[in-house]
């Protein structure tokens, strides 16, 4: 019998399907060719392993019955797509012989032969990538529970150290201005303005080393006990010692560090006593003349057991009008735009500047006075307290 023109179109389609299922046997990815009414001509054995389905129940079925309804109307507009472009990828799933879904990419190309219009459709198992994109989606939400979870204890944290905050305070004989800045939520500076009569008044600014919630713990703990024996009318080479001995025995490995000035002002009989240890020295301001400087006798607290002087205290006669300032190093460690530092100098200026104004405009004069000199926002927790004797 003679070979009619549709034998010899459908040999020649045969034979371009024969070529084509050779080369796509081989690939590490499964592979379909399907006709245009979406009829499965040939699935490589990469495709039947990933979906288990067999051949059989492939060759020359429409994978509609593989899909949901809902899924093969995305599918068909997919296939529609990849028809008027010629090509189409899109993210979605292949159906398994046990009814679950893969995830894959899906990529077609349309390719014409002998007039017939064939879809080559390459399935790329990213299933390995979902899961890791599940779980790290999974992650990102314990990450962001657990960061909530910090930021109401730091909220909590922040308003308990609060409460430490002195307050300012004004009586005939005497005024107090307070200030306290931490540079994250909480901070490892303190300060204490603390007075049992409208006589006698304590001051002190702390400064343990380092920064955040660690910082803050200690700091508290510090706080309870410089107040307890500052009540008690400690003196304060003697505190010092108790301090320097709870450092190093009670909190053992720590490794923090602390430095503290301290004041015992008696407005009637105008003295102050006053000790510091490893701390920027606190001055005493009169009006038209540079600030005296009041050193630390004994070393930072918390190193060693011999840090504390045994004369750490000295007694100042004090005269109306005097300013009292006590600081911690966030004031001193501010750096300019050449990265000066505006050091204990710098900070003595801007006191005997600053100690001409009417006592409650010293305190920020004096912050004023700092901000100008630094470059950016401050980088060190701040504390700074101004004692006026009228």
């Amino acid at each position: 019998m003679p070979v009619t023109h549709s034998n010899s179109i459908e040999a020649e389609t045969s034979g371009w399907l024969a070529r084509m299922e050779t080369v796509l046997e081989v690939l590490n990815e499964g592979v379909i060719i399907a006709d245009d009414h979406h009829r499965i001509l040939f699935a490589n054995s990469q495709f039947l392993e990933m979906t288990g389905i067999p051949r059989e129940s492939l060759i020359g079925f429409d994978p509609s019955r593989f899909y949901s309804s809902q899924e093969m109307d995305f599918v068909k507009q997919q296939v529609e797509a990849a028809f008027r472009a010629g090509h189409n990828r899109y993210a979605f799933v292949l159906p398994l012989k046990d009814g679950g879904r893969l995830p894959v990419v899906i990529s077609s190309r349309i390719v014409k032969n002998c007039g017939s219009n064939f879809a080559i459709v390459t399935f790329t198992d990213v299933s390995e990538q979902v899961r890791a994109e599940e779980e790290l989606r999974s992650a990102n939400v314990k990450l962001q529970n657990r960061q909530m979870e910090i930021d109401e204890d730091l909220r909590l944290a922040a308003s308990v150290q609060n409460s430490l905050v002195p307050k300012s305070l004004s009586w005939d004989s005497m005024s107090v201005d307070a200030f306290y800045h931490p540079v994250h939520s909480v901070g490892g500076d303190f300060a204490v303005v603390d007075s049992l009569d409208h006589e006698h008044v304590s001051l002190l600014v702390c400064d343990v080393s380092g920064h955040g919630i660690g910082s803050a713990l200690v700091a508290n703990r510090i706080y309870s006990e410089t107040i307890t024996h500052l009540r008690r009318g400690m003196p304060f080479p003697e505190m010092f010692r108790e301090l320097n001995r709870f450092l190093i025995e009670d909190i053992a490995g720590s490794g923090v560090f602390v430095t503290l000035a301290a004041a015992r002002i008696d407005t009637r009989r105008h003295s102050m006593v006053f000790a510091g240890a490893g701390h920027p020295p606190a001055m005493l301001a009169r009006r038209g003349q540079s600030p005296l400087l009041l050193k630390s006798c004994s070393m930072i607290l918390g190193a060693f057991s011999g840090a504390v002087d045994t004369a750490a205290s000295l007694e100042v006669q004090l005269h109306p009008e005097d300013r009292i300032v006590l600081y911690t190093d966030g004031i001193t460690e501010a750096f300019d735009s050449r990265g000066e530092m505006l050091g204990i100098e710098g900070v003595r200026e801007i006191v005997h500047r600053a100690s001409s104004l009417p006592a409650p405009e010293m305190k920020q004069a004096i912050l004023d006075g700092v901000a100008t000199w630094r470059e950016g926002p401050p980088t060190d927790d701040v504390s700074l307290i101004v004692a006026h004797l009228r």
